[in-house]
């Protein structure tokens, strides 16, 4: 048992570690190559598809709990 708590703290080291290099490469990476209006033009996007995503979420909430009242009521 203790050996296999010690080879998962290992494997979760490593994958945060590596996760971490990964995005600190890639971060530095980005800076380098992309000007900053590509880099401008791609947050903006990026935050047009999470407010999608958002309105997408809260129209079908609101259509679930409109059908669950229907549904109630019957």
């Amino acid at each position: 048992m203790i050996k296999r708590l010690v080879w998962m703290g290992f494997g979760a080291v490593m994958g945060v570690t590596g996760w971490s290099y990964t995005n600190r490469r890639v971060k530095a990476a980005v800076d380098r190559y992309a000007p900053a209006e590509v880099r401008d033009r791609l947050a903006e996007r990026a935050r047009g598809v999470a407010n999608g995503v958002k309105v997408a979420v809260d129209e079908g909430r609101t259509a679930m709990a409109a059908k669950e009242a229907e549904l109630r009521r019957r």
